[in-house]
């Protein structure tokens, strides 16, 4: 559940500035984002780590509802091996007007191991998120 409206939630999911606040894991930080979101428009978010060179993630908008729905293609520029093209879908359930829940599936991973980097790195993000959209 996030402390923010529908609407508040979808732009902080699209707005390259918004996302460039809260996006990555725990330590990571965002030196560019930028997106086209809308069906067939296309994202890339430059990601640095605490430690080591930056590295990219792109993809593909396919379904873009707003304030409900967000579906895209996540790749890596600099793929890991185990690493393939997987889809996200973001789902926003109105909660009582000035909550959201969010509703996250991502599919297509080659192996668990890839699987479980990814949701660590979803759970650290989305708990960013929670704590910008707050209230003061």
């Amino acid at each position: 559940m996030l402390p923010a409206a529908p609407r508040a939630v979808f732009r902080a999911l699209t707005d390259p500035a918004e996302l460039a606040r809260w996006w990555g894991p725990d330590g990571f930080t965002i030196p560019d984002a930028r997106g086209d979101p809308e069906p067939g428009g296309t994202y890339r978010i430059t990601m640095r780590p605490p430690e080591g060179p930056v590295f990219h993630l792109a993809g593909e908008y396919l379904a873009v509802d707003p304030p409900r729905l967000l579906r895209c293609t996540f790749r890596w520029e600099e793929p890991d091996p185990e690493d393939r093209e997987t889809v996200v879908t973001l789902t926003l359930r109105d909660r009582t007007g000035d909550s959201t829940e969010l509703v996250l599936t991502q599919e297509g991973f080659a192996t668990e191991r890839r699987r479980a980097l990814h949701e660590e790195g979803w759970r650290e993000a989305l708990g960013k998120l929670a704590a910008l959209l707050a209230p003061a």
